[in-house]
């Protein structure tokens, strides 16, 4: 039986420790040849999780109905947009060409299609500062399949995490934390 966790939810039991697998590269835990080698084993991890949990995770935010750009605009929105309710397209462009290989066109065409039937998630309005710019707001549609995506987005984590102690989460949460900032700085 696992163990209690702050962390697993709905006061639900903690699976304990993972099982030890099999590192990439097969090495064994710690960052084997030092410094020096840190960031080799970091890349070997790199791809595994991105490819992996990210994609996962990304099809858990999709829920069959959305494109992995459609989930990103409605993410976007949500982290960085006015009260996680609005945006200014060209900032959506910008955060989107910088995450994908996608066009003008593309993001355009995606934002259309969640504006129309039967998604009707967003809104797109003129940008009363300027006529040619446009502003993308969530409906009420739109709020409601966001928060339903963020919770498909929880459950998947929360299986993941259900195997990790408290201590794990903690530095798992720090390092996330640490690496953002960082990749902030390098931009």
């Amino acid at each position: 039986m696992g163990k209690e966790s702050k962390f697993s939810g709905s006061g639900g039991k903690a699976a304990g420790p993972a099982p030890k697998a099999k590192k990439p590269g097969g090495r064994k835990g710690g960052a084997e040849g030092g410094p020096k080698r840190a960031a080799l084993q970091f890349l070997e991890y790199y791809y595994p999780i991105h490819y992996k949990a990210g994609i996962a995770l990304e099809d858990a935010l999709r829920g069959g109905t959305l494109s992995r750009h459609q989930v990103a605009i409605l993410w976007l929105i949500h982290s960085e947009g006015r009260d996680g309710r609005a945006m200014n397209r060209k900032a959506i462009e910008r955060s989107l060409s910088a995450w994908f290989e996608i066009s003008g066109a593309a993001i355009t065409k995606a934002l259309r299609a969640m504006a129309q039937p039967p998604l009707a998630l967003v809104r797109l309005e003129e940008d009363p500062r300027s006529g040619r710019e446009k502003i993308v707001t969530l409906t009420a549609k739109g709020e409601t399949h966001l928060e339903k995506m963020i919770a498909s987005g929880e459950a998947y984590v929360q299986r993941i995490i259900d195997n990790m102690s408290e201590e794990e989460i903690v530095q798992g949460l720090h390092f996330f934390r640490r690496i953002s900032e960082i990749v902030d700085t390098l931009r």
